[in-house]
């Protein structure tokens, strides 16, 4: 289940393909970018990209590499469902909001978990983080970091959880100064995406990036894309 673990904590932040972003011309105070953030993600009813991703694992030297796409429905109530295709390594997590399958199409396995067991087994600030359901000013301790600007004017910050978790110690993003510069003007931003990179970091020292491209909002997903049928001839282990 490692790699479950890990690809649930690296995706729960995404992202999106916005690296052009100019500089805002305004200084927006860290309040200001963290409302960027959390409004964009109450303005999301559904999102799917393209992710690229890089783990460097602390513990062997070794770096992993994976690419796939990303699909992700909020419900009424409840957890919001997901669903990640691995292009490589080859496989599939899904879940309608309240099951996981982790499809391992290789070793003719799948793994079937409770979502909400997941929840409150320890990942329950990166799963709601990666569904929509969390509020960053609620889970983490949020600061600048290095300066608080990139050289593109784009925003940096360090998330600290407040609550421990062997599994993400430290949170590393880069807010795109676009949409900061927007939500500045209006006072509020809607159907965007504003997080451009992500560093995600467990205790052991394990470090993963991720990239998303070709980011499409609130184009109606269908539920049916998040429900998943055991194929004939498969190891199925429950958790």
């Amino acid at each position: 289940m490692k790699l479950f673990i890990s690809l649930i904590i690296f995706c729960g932040t995404v992202t999106f393909n916005l690296l052009s972003a100019p500089p805002a011309r305004a200084e927006a105070k860290l309040k200001d970018v963290i409302a960027t953030v959390e409004q964009s993600y109450n303005s999301l009813n559904d999102l799917q990209a393209a992710f690229t991703q890089k783990t460097y694992l602390a513990s062997v030297k070794r770096e992993q590499k994976g690419n796939g796409t990303l699909s992700i429905k909020k419900k009424s109530k409840g957890a919001a469902m997901f669903r990640f295709d691995y292009k490589k390594p080859q496989q599939l997590i899904v879940s309608d909001g309240s099951t996981v399958w982790y499809y391992l199409p290789e070793n003719k396995q799948v793994m079937v978990s409770d979502l909400k067991g997941l929840l409150e087994g320890g990942q329950g600030i990166t799963l709601n983080y990666l569904t929509g359901i969390g509020r960053i000013s609620r889970d983490f301790t949020i600061k600048p970091l290095n300066g608080g600007r990139d050289a593109k004017g784009n925003y940096l910050l360090e998330l600290i959880p407040k609550t421990p978790s062997q599994n993400l110690a430290k949170l590393e993003m880069t807010v795109s100064a676009e949409d900061v510069s927007i939500f500045l003007k209006k006072g509020n931003i809607r159907n965007t995406f504003p997080i451009l990179t992500s560093v995600i970091y467990d205790q052991l020292g394990t470090k993963t990036t991720i990239g998303f491209s070709n980011v499409q909002v609130n184009r109606g997903l269908p539920a049916s894309l998040f429900k998943f049928k055991i194929p004939a001839g498969m190891e199925v282990l429950r958790h």
